[in-house]
């Protein structure tokens, strides 16, 4: 149609599409926002609400919420399953149809298993929404089972929980389950005591959180290890079944297995018809643009592009959020006639969580440790945080936690059948446990 204006289609809700729709909004073209889910999530709050730290509410905002302001953008709730370059469109996972003068493709991606699907449903990765609360869930049912057997059947044992993996989802797992058990809940239960927990991190390098320098890797260790948490490096989890976990040759029982190593992009970057790396990560143009087409983007998680020095850009949420702005900024200098500009990473830091008032974090030649280093954390993934409701949402939460080690979101919720994963996996360690046989009434 003559004079109709160019549309940009954006697949996913997450930081790079968001950030790139924000970029594009109130400019001279149409976008569309397609996403599977009506909200966008802040991901590195998730591990928060998967130990009942904050509700779901408090880190996801409907993308139409987010973007109502925006005369120019429009939000599809939809999966794309494929993309015909050929005829510039989108196809959704019921045949519909979208078409496009620019595609963005910020899928995301997924936690890997290597080749192990099937160990999914014994040790859940924390990528969603929902994974958060199916972890929650588990680790919340574990502690009130122990407590049952120990009440109703005077059976008392240990309840042991694995993270496998030593990167900051990890490492923000392990120390998050230790403080719960440790404090939050240690006056909420009588028949045992949960402060009892063992809880281990596998790691299979020779430290921790590589990306960051070696002594912030140690303090790391070193902070985990003051709250409770066995840290275990150079080891290999090789098997996963219900209720154990394989490491080396030896089975290692256990009440509640998180997988957070591995990554994979979405499967939506193989069927672009370009080279992609082992994780399915699409190798782009410096623009972000793949090489066979300029006029489709890919970013965030999807992308493998290196940064001046050789290195690649890490798959972190800051780095997502640039790509979003900077294909915005191109796609609208090539509609005004101005060369693209090669993307060009800002690299401000990297910070992880270990515990309260426990982290660490590295910015540019400085380096932090501690209460100060968990300060800077908090108050950037808050300001970070989608509308101002969530934000005051999530200090208060945060303050009340703080003063009163209190959990707020403890729920266990669930249809039946959502549980079935959950207590097959518990009761699975339960059977193994043979060091109380005695039985009462009550």
């Amino acid at each position: 149609m003559a004079g109709a204006r160019p549309k940009v289609v954006i697949v996913g809700g997450g930081f790079g599409g968001l950030w790139a729709a924000k970029a594009l909004a109130k400019s001279k073209v149409d976008v569309v926002v397609i996403d599977r889910q009506n909200h966008h999530v802040f991901q590195p709050l998730l591990y928060q609400v998967a130990t009942a730290v904050l509700s779901p509410g408090e880190i996801a905002q409907p993308i139409r919420r987010i973007l109502h302001n925006y005369k120019n953008i429009e939000v599809v709730l939809g999966e794309v399953v494929e993309v015909d370059p050929a005829n510039k469109q989108a196809v959704l996972g019921d045949g519909v149809r979208v078409s496009f003068d620019y595609l963005i493709i910020a899928a995301g991606a997924r936690h890997s298993y290597f080749g192990h699907d099937d160990w999914e449903t014994s040790a859940p990765g924390l990528k969603t929404l929902d994974d958060a609360v199916e972890i929650r869930r588990r680790v919340l049912l574990a502690f009130e089972m122990a407590e049952r057997d120990a009440y109703l059947q005077n059976r008392k044992r240990q309840l042991n929980f694995v993270v496998v993996g030593g990167g900051p989802t990890g490492v923000e797992m392990a120390g998050a389950i230790a403080d719960i058990a440790r404090q939050a809940l240690a006056k909420d239960f009588k028949a045992i005591r949960t402060a009892d927990a063992h809880v281990v991190l596998y790691e299979g390098s020779d430290r921790i959180l590589g990306t960051f320098a070696p002594e912030l890797s140690d303090s790391a260790k070193q902070q985990l290890e003051d709250i409770g948490v066995e840290v275990q490096l150079k080891s290999f989890v090789s098997e996963i079944e219900p209720g154990r976990v394989k490491v080396g040759e030896d089975w290692i029982d256990c009440d509640v297995v998180v997988w957070a190593t591995g990554v994979a992009a979405s499967s939506l970057g193989k069927k672009l018809g370009v080279e992609t790396d082992k994780a399915g990560r699409v190798f782009v143009e410096p623009d972000l643009s793949i090489k066979t087409n300029k006029d489709i983007f890919v970013i965030g998680d999807m992308a493998s592009i290196k940064q001046a020095d050789g290195t690649p850009v890490p798959g972190v949420s800051p780095a997502a959020m640039q790509m979003g702005e900077q294909t915005a900024k191109n796609i609208l200098a090539e509609l005004d006639g101005r060369p693209r500009k090669p993307f060009e990473y800002n690299d401000k830091g990297t910070m992880a969580t270990i515990g309260r008032s426990k982290a660490i974090a590295e910015i540019g030649k400085f380096k932090f440790r501690g209460f100060i280093a968990w300060l800077m954390w908090l108050f950037l993934h808050v300001f970070f945080l989608i509308g101002f409701k969530n934000r005051l949402a999530v200090m208060t939460d945060w303050f009340w936690a703080y003063l009163t080690r209190e959990r707020s979101a403890r729920l266990i919720t669930g249809k039946a059948e959502h549980m079935h994963d959950a207590i097959e996996f518990l009761q699975a360690a339960r059977s193994r446990d043979t060091r109380s046989k005695s039985k009462t009434t009550v």
